[in-house]
């Protein structure tokens, strides 16, 4: 049954990876440095509310459901590993996942968690601006880039 819907599921897969990585390549290359030329409180206060409102079912159906997919485009590779582009398909799926989802999780959400909870106005709101400026955008770094070479990954899989 995986093997009949794979080439579905790499399709949405290699879309799902390439609007994720459009996003986060956006926001590493204009976004926040647009958001670093502001004083630290309308920086913070800004990022706030883009934190808030990409919590939408369409970003998050894109970021996490493209991550779902690749679990299942996993299994198939490893059940299908003697089939052509077998080795792609599980490359891509596991770049995917690892450099997105978990990154996501287990960076980008912690940083922007500190920044809520932060005055806006203090000077620990200013260091902390400073810091999250240079760690988050290095995590969306590695989001935009693994997004992208999930998706040429996943499109040399489907070939």
């Amino acid at each position: 049954m995986i093997a009949k819907s794979l080439p579905t599921l790499i399709f949405f897969a290699a879309i799902g990876s390439g609007v994720v990585g459009g996003v986060f390549f956006a926001f590493s290359n204009f976004v926040m440095p647009a958001l670093a030329r502001l004083p630290a409180a309308s920086g913070i206060a800004a990022m706030n509310s883009i934190n808030v409102t990409v919590i939408t079912p369409a970003f998050m159906t894109a970021l996490f459901g493209t991550g779902l997919i690749c679990l299942v485009l996993i299994a198939g590779a490893i059940i299908g590993w003697s089939q052509p582009g077998s080795f792609w398909l599980l490359a891509g799926a596991l770049i995917y996942l690892v450099g997105n989802p978990i990154v996501t999780m287990v960076f980008n959400v912690p940083l922007n968690d500190a920044l809520a909870a932060v005055d806006p106005a203090s000077s620990e709101g200013a260091m902390l601006w400073s810091r999250y400026l240079d760690e988050w955008v290095m995590w969306n770094h590695v989001r935009a880039i693994t997004a992208i070479a999930a998706m040429a990954s996943l499109w040399f899989a489907a070939r």
